[in-house]
Protein backbone atom coordinates (compact mmCIF):
# COMPACT_ATOMS: atom_id res chain seq x y z
CA UNK A 1 0.00 0.00 0.00
CA UNK A 2 1.43 3.45 -0.95
CA UNK A 3 2.65 5.45 2.08
CA UNK A 4 0.49 8.43 0.98
CA UNK A 5 -2.67 6.39 1.39
CA UNK A 6 -2.00 5.79 5.08
CA UNK A 7 -3.61 8.27 7.46
CA UNK A 8 -4.68 8.28 11.11
CA UNK A 9 -8.31 7.65 12.00
CA UNK A 10 -10.49 10.66 12.61
CA UNK A 11 -12.41 11.18 15.83
CA UNK A 12 -15.60 10.18 13.97
CA UNK A 13 -14.03 6.97 12.78
CA UNK A 14 -12.93 6.14 16.30
CA UNK A 15 -16.51 6.40 17.52
CA UNK A 16 -18.14 4.70 14.51
CA UNK A 17 -19.07 5.48 10.90
CA UNK A 18 -18.80 9.07 9.78
CA UNK A 19 -21.80 11.21 8.91
CA UNK A 20 -20.70 11.25 5.25
CA UNK A 21 -20.52 7.45 5.13
CA UNK A 22 -23.96 7.24 6.71
CA UNK A 23 -25.32 9.50 3.99
CA UNK A 24 -23.74 7.42 1.22
CA UNK A 25 -25.24 4.23 2.57
CA UNK A 26 -28.66 5.80 2.94
CA UNK A 27 -28.64 6.00 6.70
CA UNK A 28 -28.83 9.81 6.75
CA UNK A 29 -30.09 11.94 3.89
CA UNK A 30 -27.95 14.82 2.70
CA UNK A 31 -28.85 17.98 4.58
CA UNK A 32 -30.94 16.01 7.09
CA UNK A 33 -28.38 14.60 9.46
CA UNK A 34 -30.66 15.41 12.39
CA UNK A 35 -29.87 14.78 16.04
CA UNK A 36 -27.45 11.91 15.43
CA UNK A 37 -25.40 13.98 13.03
CA UNK A 38 -25.35 16.96 15.38
CA UNK A 39 -24.27 14.71 18.22
CA UNK A 40 -21.41 13.34 16.17
CA UNK A 41 -20.36 16.84 15.16
CA UNK A 42 -20.36 17.84 18.84
CA UNK A 43 -18.34 14.77 19.79
CA UNK A 44 -15.79 15.59 17.12
CA UNK A 45 -15.39 19.18 18.31
CA UNK A 46 -15.24 18.09 21.96
CA UNK A 47 -12.67 15.44 21.08
CA UNK A 48 -10.44 17.91 19.27
CA UNK A 49 -10.76 20.38 22.16
CA UNK A 50 -9.80 17.70 24.66
CA UNK A 51 -6.77 16.66 22.63
CA UNK A 52 -5.63 20.29 22.33
CA UNK A 53 -6.14 20.91 26.05
CA UNK A 54 -4.26 17.78 27.13
CA UNK A 55 -1.42 18.54 24.71
CA UNK A 56 -1.04 22.15 25.87
CA UNK A 57 -1.31 21.16 29.53
CA UNK A 58 1.32 18.44 29.10
CA UNK A 59 3.68 20.81 27.30
CA UNK A 60 3.22 23.42 30.00
CA UNK A 61 3.82 20.85 32.72
CA UNK A 62 6.95 19.61 30.99
CA UNK A 63 8.22 23.17 30.58
CA UNK A 64 7.71 23.97 34.26
CA UNK A 65 9.36 20.70 35.30
CA UNK A 66 12.32 21.13 32.97
CA UNK A 67 13.02 24.80 33.75
CA UNK A 68 12.00 25.15 37.40
CA UNK A 69 11.75 21.80 39.15
CA UNK A 70 14.47 19.65 37.57
CA UNK A 71 17.32 22.11 38.33
CA UNK A 72 16.51 22.10 42.07
CA UNK A 73 18.99 20.29 44.31
CA UNK A 74 18.36 18.99 47.85
CA UNK A 75 20.27 20.77 50.61
CA UNK A 76 21.76 20.07 54.01
CA UNK A 77 22.44 23.59 55.27
CA UNK A 78 19.00 25.20 55.62
CA UNK A 79 17.32 26.36 58.82
CA UNK A 80 15.18 23.39 59.80
CA UNK A 81 12.23 22.81 62.08
CA UNK A 82 13.27 21.71 65.58
CA UNK A 83 11.92 18.16 65.24
CA UNK A 84 14.14 17.49 62.20
CA UNK A 85 16.99 19.84 63.03
CA UNK A 86 19.71 17.19 63.30
CA UNK A 87 20.71 14.31 61.06
CA UNK A 88 21.45 11.10 62.92
CA UNK A 89 24.61 9.21 61.97
CA UNK A 90 26.01 5.92 63.20
CA UNK A 91 29.37 4.19 63.49
CA UNK A 92 29.65 0.41 63.33
CA UNK A 93 32.64 -1.48 64.73
CA UNK A 94 31.96 -5.18 64.71
CA UNK A 95 28.89 -5.66 66.90
CA UNK A 96 29.21 -2.24 68.53
CA UNK A 97 26.95 0.44 67.07
CA UNK A 98 26.95 4.05 68.24
CA UNK A 99 24.26 6.45 67.08
CA UNK A 100 24.91 10.17 67.20
CA UNK A 101 22.07 12.72 67.63
CA UNK A 102 19.09 10.51 68.47
CA UNK A 103 15.86 12.41 69.06
CA UNK A 104 14.42 12.11 72.55
CA UNK A 105 11.52 14.56 72.78
CA UNK A 106 8.86 14.35 75.47
CA UNK A 107 5.49 15.29 73.96
CA UNK A 108 2.60 16.63 76.04
CA UNK A 109 0.80 18.03 72.99
CA UNK A 110 1.95 18.63 69.42
CA UNK A 111 3.03 22.13 70.48
CA UNK A 112 4.07 21.54 74.08
CA UNK A 113 7.17 19.39 74.31
CA UNK A 114 10.59 19.06 75.90
CA UNK A 115 13.29 18.94 73.24
CA UNK A 116 16.41 16.84 73.65
CA UNK A 117 18.84 15.10 71.32
CA UNK A 118 20.99 12.30 72.76
CA UNK A 119 24.56 12.80 71.60
CA UNK A 120 25.47 9.11 71.77
CA UNK A 121 23.38 5.94 72.04
CA UNK A 122 25.26 2.64 72.08
CA UNK A 123 23.74 -0.75 71.23
CA UNK A 124 25.06 -4.11 70.10
CA UNK A 125 24.13 -5.70 66.80
CA UNK A 126 24.22 -9.21 68.30
CA UNK A 127 21.69 -8.10 70.93
CA UNK A 128 19.01 -7.15 68.40
CA UNK A 129 15.89 -8.79 69.80
CA UNK A 130 12.93 -7.87 67.59
CA UNK A 131 11.92 -5.70 64.66
CA UNK A 132 8.49 -4.06 64.84
CA UNK A 133 6.43 -2.77 61.93
CA UNK A 134 4.45 0.31 62.93
CA UNK A 135 1.38 1.69 61.15
CA UNK A 136 0.10 5.12 62.17
CA UNK A 137 -3.34 6.07 60.82
CA UNK A 138 -3.37 9.85 60.93
CA UNK A 139 -6.30 10.46 58.57
CA UNK A 140 -9.92 9.33 58.23
CA UNK A 141 -9.10 8.02 54.74
CA UNK A 142 -8.00 4.46 55.43
CA UNK A 143 -5.18 4.35 52.90
CA UNK A 144 -3.46 7.42 54.33
CA UNK A 145 -1.07 6.34 57.06
CA UNK A 146 2.56 6.50 58.12
CA UNK A 147 4.74 3.42 58.48
CA UNK A 148 8.09 3.02 60.22
CA UNK A 149 10.26 0.39 61.93
CA UNK A 150 11.32 0.01 65.54
CA UNK A 151 14.37 -2.05 66.51
CA UNK A 152 14.32 -3.57 70.01
CA UNK A 153 17.52 -4.63 71.77
CA UNK A 154 18.12 -6.97 74.71
CA UNK A 155 19.30 -4.03 76.81
CA UNK A 156 15.80 -2.52 76.62
CA UNK A 157 16.65 0.22 74.14
CA UNK A 158 14.03 0.65 71.40
CA UNK A 159 14.95 2.88 68.47
CA UNK A 160 12.46 3.90 65.79
CA UNK A 161 13.53 4.61 62.19
CA UNK A 162 11.05 6.78 60.33
CA UNK A 163 11.36 8.14 56.79
CA UNK A 164 9.78 11.60 56.79
CA UNK A 165 10.05 15.03 55.20
CA UNK A 166 12.67 17.46 56.39
CA UNK A 167 10.94 20.81 56.64
CA UNK A 168 12.41 24.27 56.74
CA UNK A 169 11.54 26.61 59.61
CA UNK A 170 7.87 27.58 59.28
CA UNK A 171 7.22 25.08 56.49
CA UNK A 172 4.28 22.67 56.64
CA UNK A 173 3.87 19.39 54.79
CA UNK A 174 1.34 18.95 52.01
CA UNK A 175 1.19 15.87 49.73
CA UNK A 176 0.82 18.04 46.60
CA UNK A 177 3.99 19.96 47.37
CA UNK A 178 5.74 16.66 47.96
CA UNK A 179 5.35 15.85 44.25
CA UNK A 180 7.48 18.83 43.23
CA UNK A 181 10.76 18.60 45.15
CA UNK A 182 9.59 20.74 48.04
CA UNK A 183 11.06 18.62 50.85
CA UNK A 184 14.27 16.74 51.51
CA UNK A 185 14.00 13.09 52.55
CA UNK A 186 14.65 12.70 56.28
CA UNK A 187 15.40 9.48 58.15
CA UNK A 188 14.51 10.17 61.75
CA UNK A 189 16.03 8.02 64.47
CA UNK A 190 14.40 8.49 67.84
CA UNK A 191 13.56 6.64 70.99
CA UNK A 192 10.28 4.76 70.78
CA UNK A 193 8.83 6.81 73.63
CA UNK A 194 9.32 9.87 71.40
CA UNK A 195 8.39 8.64 67.91
CA UNK A 196 5.47 6.39 68.89
CA UNK A 197 4.52 8.42 71.95
CA UNK A 198 4.00 11.46 69.73
CA UNK A 199 1.38 9.53 67.81
CA UNK A 200 -0.38 7.73 70.65
CA UNK A 201 -0.48 10.68 73.06
CA UNK A 202 0.02 14.08 71.43
CA UNK A 203 -1.75 13.33 68.15
CA UNK A 204 -4.01 10.56 69.49
CA UNK A 205 -3.90 8.65 66.21
CA UNK A 206 -4.96 5.06 65.61
CA UNK A 207 -1.73 3.05 65.83
CA UNK A 208 -0.76 -0.57 65.22
CA UNK A 209 2.37 -2.47 66.23
CA UNK A 210 3.24 -5.75 64.49
CA UNK A 211 6.20 -8.02 65.24
CA UNK A 212 8.07 -8.48 61.97
CA UNK A 213 9.20 -11.86 60.66
CA UNK A 214 12.68 -11.95 59.14
CA UNK A 215 14.84 -14.84 57.88
CA UNK A 216 17.72 -15.75 60.23
CA UNK A 217 20.24 -12.93 60.34
CA UNK A 218 18.25 -10.68 58.03
CA UNK A 219 17.02 -8.57 60.94
CA UNK A 220 20.61 -7.48 61.53
CA UNK A 221 21.14 -6.88 57.83
CA UNK A 222 17.99 -4.74 57.82
CA UNK A 223 19.35 -2.61 60.66
CA UNK A 224 22.68 -2.25 58.87
CA UNK A 225 20.81 -1.29 55.69
CA UNK A 226 19.00 1.43 57.61
CA UNK A 227 22.29 2.66 59.04
CA UNK A 228 23.85 2.74 55.58
CA UNK A 229 20.95 4.90 54.34
CA UNK A 230 21.24 7.05 57.44
CA UNK A 231 24.90 7.84 56.86
CA UNK A 232 24.34 8.30 53.13
CA UNK A 233 21.65 10.96 53.66
CA UNK A 234 23.93 12.84 56.05
CA UNK A 235 26.32 13.66 53.20
CA UNK A 236 24.21 13.21 50.06
CA UNK A 237 20.65 14.52 50.53
CA UNK A 238 17.74 13.25 48.45
CA UNK A 239 14.27 14.49 47.59
CA UNK A 240 11.14 13.19 49.22
CA UNK A 241 8.36 12.32 46.76
CA UNK A 242 4.72 11.88 47.80
CA UNK A 243 4.30 8.78 45.61
CA UNK A 244 7.71 7.30 44.83
CA UNK A 245 9.92 8.07 47.84
CA UNK A 246 7.73 7.90 50.91
CA UNK A 247 7.85 6.40 54.38
CA UNK A 248 6.72 3.02 53.08
CA UNK A 249 8.39 2.82 49.66
CA UNK A 250 11.72 3.69 51.30
CA UNK A 251 11.33 0.77 53.71
CA UNK A 252 10.37 -1.55 50.84
CA UNK A 253 13.54 -0.61 48.92
CA UNK A 254 15.80 -1.44 51.85
CA UNK A 255 13.98 -4.70 52.63
CA UNK A 256 14.32 -5.79 48.99
CA UNK A 257 17.97 -4.79 48.99
CA UNK A 258 18.57 -7.02 52.01
CA UNK A 259 16.34 -9.84 50.72
CA UNK A 260 15.76 -9.40 46.95
CA UNK A 261 12.15 -9.87 45.92
CA UNK A 262 10.85 -10.17 49.49
CA UNK A 263 8.18 -7.53 48.86
CA UNK A 264 6.73 -7.57 45.31
CA UNK A 265 5.36 -4.54 43.50
CA UNK A 266 1.92 -3.92 45.04
CA UNK A 267 -0.50 -1.01 44.92
CA UNK A 268 -0.65 -1.22 48.72
CA UNK A 269 2.98 -0.09 48.85
CA UNK A 270 1.76 3.35 47.80
CA UNK A 271 -1.14 3.44 50.29
CA UNK A 272 0.50 2.64 53.63
CA UNK A 273 -2.82 2.31 55.43
CA UNK A 274 -3.43 -0.92 53.51
CA UNK A 275 0.00 -2.44 54.17
CA UNK A 276 -0.99 -4.63 57.17
CA UNK A 277 -3.08 -6.95 54.98
CA UNK A 278 -0.26 -7.25 52.42
CA UNK A 279 2.31 -7.82 55.17
CA UNK A 280 0.11 -10.52 56.70
CA UNK A 281 -0.36 -12.34 53.38
CA UNK A 282 3.36 -12.17 52.63
CA UNK A 283 4.18 -13.46 56.14
CA UNK A 284 6.13 -10.32 56.94
CA UNK A 285 4.41 -10.01 60.32
CA UNK A 286 3.44 -12.58 62.93
CA UNK A 287 0.05 -14.27 62.80
CA UNK A 288 -1.79 -13.63 66.06
CA UNK A 289 -4.86 -15.76 65.30
CA UNK A 290 -5.83 -14.73 61.78
CA UNK A 291 -5.76 -11.34 60.12
CA UNK A 292 -8.66 -9.70 61.96
CA UNK A 293 -7.42 -11.00 65.31
CA UNK A 294 -3.88 -9.85 64.53
CA UNK A 295 -5.15 -6.40 63.64
CA UNK A 296 -7.16 -6.18 66.83
CA UNK A 297 -4.32 -7.33 69.07
CA UNK A 298 -1.80 -5.04 67.34
CA UNK A 299 -3.72 -1.86 68.11
CA UNK A 300 -1.83 0.06 70.80
CA UNK A 301 -3.18 3.61 70.96
CA UNK A 302 -6.14 2.89 73.23
CA UNK A 303 -4.19 1.28 76.05
CA UNK A 304 -1.09 3.42 75.44
CA UNK A 305 -3.10 6.53 76.33
CA UNK A 306 -3.57 5.03 79.80
CA UNK A 307 0.19 5.11 80.37
CA UNK A 308 1.01 6.66 83.76
CA UNK A 309 4.33 8.10 82.62
CA UNK A 310 6.20 6.17 85.31
CA UNK A 311 6.51 2.70 83.78
CA UNK A 312 8.94 2.36 80.90
CA UNK A 313 6.94 3.25 77.78
CA UNK A 314 8.38 0.50 75.57
CA UNK A 315 7.92 -2.15 78.24
CA UNK A 316 4.34 -1.00 78.78
CA UNK A 317 3.55 -1.54 75.09
CA UNK A 318 5.10 -5.00 74.93
CA UNK A 319 3.44 -6.20 78.12
CA UNK A 320 0.09 -5.81 76.31
CA UNK A 321 1.15 -7.50 73.06
CA UNK A 322 1.38 -11.24 72.28
CA UNK A 323 4.75 -12.80 73.01
CA UNK A 324 6.68 -14.16 70.06
CA UNK A 325 7.05 -17.94 69.62
CA UNK A 326 10.65 -17.67 70.74
CA UNK A 327 9.97 -15.32 73.65
CA UNK A 328 9.03 -16.01 77.24
CA UNK A 329 8.01 -13.76 80.07
CA UNK A 330 10.90 -11.84 81.58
Amino acid sequence: MPRASLRPLTIKECFGVSTQMARLTGGIKTGESGTDGDAMEFMEIAGYALVVFVTLFSLRLFYVWWTRIRPLRPKLDLVWEADCEHLTTATVEGNDITFHKVRDFHWRTTRDRDERWADEVAVRLDELKDVWFMVDHFHAIRGMAHTYLTFEFDCGTCLSFSFETRREKGERYHPWDGLWRAYELYLLVGFERDVTGLRTHARKNKDYMFRAITPPGKDRDLLLGMIQKLNQLSVSPEWYHSLLTTCNTSIVRIVNKVTPGRIPFLWRNFLPGHTPRAAFKLKLIEDWGGYESTLQKARIDEFAQEWDGVEDYSMMLRNRLPKGPHRTEN
